[in-house]
């Protein structure tokens, strides 16, 4: 079977885009999730959507699964391919359709990359309000298919926010075609919102049209510190109402971070190592005001005890330099070596403790292990990285696993943040979603993919 199927899918796309066996580069045969790399029954890179569609209608027909792939980025291994899966790679789509600065919006294909979007977004004199860590590697399809965050959620929203169209190929080859991008159209269900978040269990996203905001002129980054978590929200209270939709961003870096990474990435502190400490980012269109009212802000964040200390950067430049510590999770697998990264959504009013919890317990279960917190808590997302000692096994990671998630379930939170369930979370996925819930979710995919062969084993497939 499996060589009568992968030579029709040559017959029927031609070797320009299947590749079979050693041609496959591995790349393609994981993710970031750090699963072990496997190699798939074929790879595919169509060139648009029609031959997106072939590939679907042939794997439907056969019964074949069908991994959609996007730059890999994620965490949870929903883009890990399987043995007996099509990889279906999007990174040929490249196209840039359009920008159009009247409507606010640009179409573009589900292989772009984000940093592609951004500037052609910027050369326009508009702004993709969508901004993560990996911009210059993941892809606009990726994006929408995990709903990502980043940092700018506290202003723009999650992708959901963005999405004013889709184009979806179905299991089966059917296209599905909202692309009309309008802000109002409540002519029936608005099925694109299936597809966004939906980690490619639906349909494999082909084309987008994203909404675009007017680029500010002016930016202000500070860096503050605080005595603690309880502090750090009384001052999101305060910058939200001091400032309202000029809060772009509000990062917040706990001790272990802080102090870890800028001696392990050797990044010079603009503030000495303490409680926690957060970047505010504040953007706008007038900038002699908007330094005005951060400046203000801060001052009155300090005479009220909010802050202990905060610096705001005179230039550009500067700027960049307050980021440098939050940046530096890129440098995790130097300083830390193998970790186990969490990324959740916590209640505000249960962020303190939870954290607390979460630090406390994972030194005293695991003595010798080093966790470190930071996130965006304006929307509640809080990353955590635990490395374990050295002399860890498979037991070990699934015990820290079930504490964090107990934890979250516990708190009322999320056990996935930005980066979806994927692979690595399915088994935790009733800490947050209901068995009614899950039930629903499974109803939609057996209606929308009934021979299941949409990423199989992912999230809250079968």
């Amino acid at each position: 079977m499996t060589e009568s199927f992968t030579q029709r899918l040559l017959d029927t796309l031609g070797p320009d885009l299947v590749a079979l066996g050693d041609d496959i580069a591995e790349r393609y045969q994981s993710d970031w999730a750090g699963l072990p790399r496997t190699r798939p029954l074929a790879l595919v890179r169509p060139r648009n959507t029609e031959q997106v569609s072939a590939l679907m209608a042939l794997c439907h027909a056969e019964g074949v699964p069908v991994v959609p792939q996007g730059g890999r980025t994620g965490i949870s291994g929903a883009a890990h391919p399987r043995a007996d899966a099509v990889a279906l790679s999007l990174e040929r789509m490249t196209r840039i359709e359009a920008v159009d600065g009247e409507a606010a919006q640009i179409v573009a294909e589900a292989g772009v990359v984000l940093e592609a979007a951004q500037s052609a977004a910027r050369d326009a004199g508009m702004m993709l309000g969508i901004d993560i860590g990996s911009r210059g590697s993941c892809q606009l399809g990726g994006v929408i298919a995990t709903n990502a965050g980043g940092n700018t959620v506290i202003r723009y929203g999650m992708a959901r926010d963005h999405v004013l169209g889709l184009e979806v190929v179905l299991a089966d080859g059917t296209v599905i075609r909202d692309m009309l991008g309008l802000i109002k159209n409540n002519a029936g269900l608005d099925v694109k919102q299936l597809f966004i978040g939906s980690e490619g269990l639906l349909g494999v996203i082909t084309r987008c049209v994203l909404r675009l905001q007017p680029a500010p002129v002016a930016s202000e980054t500070a860096l503050c510190a605080a005595a603690d978590t309880d502090a750090v929200i009384a001052l999101l209270v305060h910058v939200r109402a001091a400032l309202g939709p000029q809060l772009s961003g509000f990062e917040v870096m706990w001790p272990s971070f802080y102090t870890c990474m800028s001696e392990g990435a050797g990044v010079a502190l603009a503030l000495p190592a303490g409680g926690p400490h957060v970047l505010i980012e504040a953007t706008g269109f007038a900038a002699t005001a908007l330094r005005e009212t951060v400046e203000q802000a801060l001052g009155e964040a300090l005479e009220q005890g909010i802050l202990t200390d905060a610096v705001l950067a005179k230039s550009v430049q500067e700027g960049r330099r307050l980021w440098a510590i939050r940046e530096s999770v890129a440098e995790f697998s130097t300083v830390l070596g193998p970790i186990v990264p969490f990324d959740v959504s916590i209640p505000l009013h249960q962020m303190s403790q939870t954290v607390a919890a979460l630090e406390a317990g994972i030194a005293a279960r695991w003595p010798g292990a080093r966790a470190l917190t930071y996130g965006h808590i304006g929307d509640n997302n809080l990353h955590l990285v635990v490395a374990l000692p050295e002399s860890s096994d498979t037991l070990a990671e699934t015990a820290l696993k079930t504490f964090v998630y107990d934890a979250i379930r516990d708190c009322g939170g999320s056990v996935s943040a930005e980066h979806g369930i994927g692979a690595i979370k399915r088994a935790y996925l009733s800490h947050t979603r209901s068995e009614a819930e899950i039930a629903l979710m499974r109803a939609v995919k057996a209606t929308l993919d009934p021979k299941a062969i949409l990423n199989p084993g992912k999230s809250f497939a079968g």
